[in-house]
């Protein structure tokens, strides 16, 4: 059966995405299950960072990993005594984080502007096409720039 791939944003912060993409996989909303069920092999995902650190002031505000989704396993893994998040293999793509802010007016998932934060509060969410492309194109640019 073909389906249509899927887009996801999910948002955590800088230091807990560098710590998946050198480990290949992607956690979601502290570990749960359910946002990592909505996905299947071969959707996109793309990281975004509010937070350069978790629990601390400094403002990140990019967009720092993109990936694919390798398979349809969810699996549990124990990171420390009483936390077991859930978790899926990803491929990471080779981008350059790029920040959100030139790009807001042009992504079609942040319907007010003045408020572009609102989105993602969620933790996890889809995007259509169109934003993926633009928001990966950055990505994908900028680390070629970064090698030449």
């Amino acid at each position: 059966m073909n389906r249509d791939i899927k887009y996801w944003i999910i948002v955590a912060s800088k230091d807990h995405v560098k710590t998946g993409i050198a480990e290949g996989i992607a956690q979601t909303c502290h570990g749960k299950a359910s946002p990592l069920k909505r996905m299947r092999k071969d959707d996109f995902i793309i990281y975004y960072s509010g937070k350069q650190t978790l629990g601390k002031p400094e403002v990140c505000q990019e967009f720092t990993a993109i990936g694919k989704v390798m398979d349809d396993e969810i699996y549990q893994f124990r990171v420390s005594g009483d936390f077991c998040p859930s978790r899926r293999n990803i491929e990471f793509l080779p981008g350059g984080d790029v920040s959100i802010l030139p790009l807001i007016p042009e992504l079609n998932f942040i319907r007010n502007k003045k408020s572009w934060g609102y989105p993602f509060r969620f933790g996890f969410f889809e995007i259509n096409r169109h934003d993926f492309e633009l928001i990966s194109s950055q990505m994908l640019q900028k680390e070629y720039a970064q090698k030449n």
